[in-house]
């Protein structure tokens, strides 16, 4: 589980603790990573941290063997680390936009490819790819870079459910639509209510939300899923 220290990382990281699963957490904020495996172990569920740079392919390929080595195998990857800003194309530069975009998606890839072996040696593996409703019709509060990331999120997730789907490894990914996040929580209540009056359901997404819709996926419920996208948005964005 990378970017796991707070907010939709970390809600899905305790969430499938709860559902018996050992939960190796990936934060470039450590401290953040630590609060989350505390309070998994806490509760008495088995998680520890693995530190990694998910742009850094040798990191990654580190961190995928200590964490087979500590729990055995690899059976779910969830890609989830990223960053967001809400500049204009105007103000964003180019340096911005390759930091995004080498976070967002250029991990997510090298992640995934460090687990694939593992998991085709097993015989079996999940793969969620936390991607965005901005991926699908550009965003509405955030910068261009994260919208373009993020459908790159949604392309990867096709092509490697495809390659993979010999293997036995199932490859999907979750599209969240406005989520009750810092940046939310950070506006007026009357901004937040002119944001949230434009979602069918009346409230914004809650991080559980998309916790919920990630062990779904990574469930034997979901063995017939894959190169799908799940949107979780309210009904915003309605297919």
């Amino acid at each position: 589980m990378t970017g796991a220290g707070q907010g939709i990382g970390a809600a899905i990281a305790k969430v499938f603790a709860e559902r018996g699963a050992n939960v190796a957490v990936n934060d470039v904020n450590q401290s953040a990573a630590e609060k989350t495996v505390s309070e998994i172990v806490s509760k008495g569920w088995k998680s520890a941290f693995f530190s990694a740079d998910v742009t850094c392919e040798k990191d990654v390929q580190t961190m995928c063997k200590d964490i087979v080595s500590t729990f055995g195998s690899m059976d779910v990857l969830v890609n989830n680390a990223g960053i967001m800003d809400t500049s204009s194309i105007e103000d964003l530069t180019v340096e911005h936009w390759e930091r995004t975009l080498s976070i967002n998606l250029k991990g997510a890839f090298i992640c995934s490819k460090a687990v694939i072996g593992i998991m085709k040696a097993q015989g079996s593996g999940n793969i969620v790819n936390i991607s965005s409703l901005a991926g699908e019709n550009g965003g509405i509060m955030v910068a261009a870079d994260y919208s373009a990331s993020k459908a790159g999120m949604l392309a990867l997730t096709k092509k490697l459910a495809t390659e993979m789907a010999a293997f036995n490894i199932n490859v999907n990914a979750i599209a969240p639509g406005t989520t009750k996040t810092p940046m939310i929580e950070a506006m007026s209540d009357e901004e937040q209510t002119a944001i949230s009056s434009k979602i069918p359901l009346k409230r914004f997404g809650m991080p559980k939300d998309i916790a919920y819709a990630a062990c779904f996926l990574a469930s034997d419920e979901a063995s017939f899923i894959t190169g799908a996208t799940l949107d979780v948005n309210g009904g915003l964005l309605m297919r």
